[in-house]
């Protein structure tokens, strides 16, 4: 989740909420199997999210519809908060 900051103003983190996507099966076999900290797999493998869209909350839910209306998955993971440029998993 390296690359989320790189978009935010400096006064604003994202909070990205662990469960609200679906995860692929090998990110499970490797949390379990690894021992590596949770931290560390969101950093390095970001846990199956490919793509990030910070987009205003007004707007969300249209946008959700319409990236699936293109059968794409979508998942309302986060949002944008008051701090310091980072990305945080709760």
């Amino acid at each position: 989740m390296d690359n989320i900051p790189r978009v935010l103003p400096k006064n604003c983190d994202v909070v990205i909420r662990k469960g609200s996507w679906d995860m692929l099966p090998i990110f499970r076999i490797i949390e379990e199997k690894s021992g590596v900290p949770d931290e560390e797999l969101y950093q390095v493998f970001n846990m199956g999210i490919g793509m990030v869209a910070i987009v205003s909350a007004g707007q969300a839910d249209a946008v959700l519809r319409f990236i699936r209306a293109q059968r794409h998955d979508a998942w309302l993971i986060g949002e944008v908060v008051k701090g310091r440029g980072e990305a945080v998993v709760v």
